[in-house]
């Protein structure tokens, strides 16, 4: 018996079995332990240096089927709440529709832009929690939730949700045993990306004649000011502000990815300032090149340097094709032409 002949049989008993399965999950803000047991595919993170270190590797959550329909419902109401509730910051992007990515880059750029049209001179330090969802308290995220007012069942599925979770890490040699997991929201989650943006809302605070835009758990601090070296002092003490605040919810910033520009245009004679900025000890000196969000940003705002990287990603796809097709052998020319289009152009658009 096929998987397609047991769902046609379950249908003619129950028309909508998904719906029936679901409802009462939904309805009484419960998560059924069954779907809390999950497997942990341990990943190394390409690029690194050593792997001696926990932070070298990624621990992908393989969810069940039923799990990710659950909370793709959870994660469309919720995201509406978010919103109307205040449950997340206006300068905060990801996980709700019109949030994305390139939305944050957008907003950036105009940003800095603006307060250069003022002949001010501006900054941005870009940093990134560390530990992600791993750093996560579940009660205080759900009596936040409490505290502005959201729907008494969507408080208690998050919390169920989150709590009495199982797994077993998947590498090579594990003894695929379950164990409790007690910190932290699962990775690969469709929810755990706007749980953890509810949960961070509180760290954002007001910069005067700047910006405090974030993605998820990569943060931007742009300041402006008559000089470099005040931008300096402001990014400072506003660093010190979210490092408080941070604290008090767990988390903190990761200084190997901490990166500073100050941001200039074309028609500025005086050279690019080089003042660095002091934070925990660390010295880190202005980039020319900083990367953000997979956009690549330089001082002048050129676009030069994003699309080169982009066409040279292109170009080594291209070679690899080629080598696949050889003149009179390899692949037929409908397959190259099938592989090109799938392989070229999500890098090209």
């Amino acid at each position: 018996m096929t998987p397609n002949s047991v769902w046609q049989k379950i249908k003619r008993v129950a028309p909508h079995p998904i719906h029936v399965l679901l409802a009462p999950l939904v309805a009484y803000g419960s998560y059924t332990i069954t779907l809390k047991k999950a497997d942990r595919l341990v990943l190394d993170k390409p690029g690194k240096p050593c792997y001696y270190s926990r932070s070298s590797f990624c621990v992908i959550v393989l969810l069940q089927t039923f799990s990710k329909i659950l909370e793709r419902i959870m994660n469309s109401r919720r995201g509406c709440v978010a919103c109307t509730a205040g449950l997340i910051n206006s300068q905060q992007c990801g996980s709700l529709a019109g949030l994305s990515a390139s939305d944050a880059a957008t907003t950036l750029t105009h940003e800095v832009r603006t307060l250069q049209m003022a002949r001010r001179k501006v900054s941005t330090l870009f940093l990134d929690i560390k530990g992600g969802f791993d750093n996560f308290n579940p009660a205080a995220l759900c009596d936040m939730m409490r505290a502005k007012g959201v729907n008494p069942y969507i408080v208690s599925w998050t919390n169920s949700f989150l709590s009495g979770r199982t797994c077993q890490l998947l590498y090579q040699g594990s003894p695929r045993v379950f164990a409790p997991v007690s910190v932290g929201t699962p990775h690969g989650s469709q929810v755990s990306p706007l749980l953890f943006l509810i949960y961070l809302s509180r760290l954002h605070c007001e910069i005067r004649q700047g910006l405090m835009l974030c993605y998820v758990d990569d943060f931007g601090l742009t300041a402006s000011s008559a000089s470099y070296r005040r931008n300096i002092q402001i990014l400072q003490k506003q660093y010190a502000k979210i490092k408080t605040k941070g604290a008090a919810l767990g988390v903190s910033f990761s200084v190997p990815k901490t990166e500073l520009i100050h941001w200039c245009t074309n028609r500025d004679k005086d050279p690019i300032s080089n003042a660095p900025v002091h934070l925990d000890g660390s010295i880190f000196v202005p980039k020319t090149e900083v990367r953000w969000l997979g956009y690549w940003f330089t001082p002048t705002m050129s676009t030069t340097p994003y699309f080169v990287k982009w066409l040279a990603k292109a170009q080594a796809a291209f070679v690899v094709i080629k080598r696949l097709s050889p003149a009179g052998m390899g692949l037929p020319p409908f397959l190259c032409h099938r592989l090109a289009s799938s392989l070229l152009f999500p890098i090209l658009s």
